[in-house]
């Protein structure tokens, strides 16, 4: 695996752990959530489990339903940045 690629899984996965964060901090229960995003909540536990068949882009929409602040999307993206340096 290139250090693009592991870049790349550890961004998933600190998103992955900060929508599941995000929607217990404001008392979503998944259902919420899909509800939320139009989806299922098979969807969302696929999601929360970093499932691969999940796109980046599903993991952010997730994150912005969860009405995670800026501060909680910098410190979720940021988590990564420190690697990269």
């Amino acid at each position: 695996m290139s250090d693009e690629e592991a870049l790349l899984v550890e961004l998933k996965l600190a998103l992955v752990t900060a929508v599941k964060r995000s929607r217990q901090r404001h008392g979503m229960s998944q259902m919420d959530l899909a509800q939320r995003m139009r989806s299922s909540q098979s969807r969302v536990a696929k999601i929360e489990a970093g499932d691969a068949t999940v796109s980046l882009d599903l993991i952010v929409r997730a994150l912005l339903a969860t009405g995670a602040s800026r501060q909680e999307l910098r410190r979720a993206f940021g988590a990564k940045e420190k690697l990269a340096a």
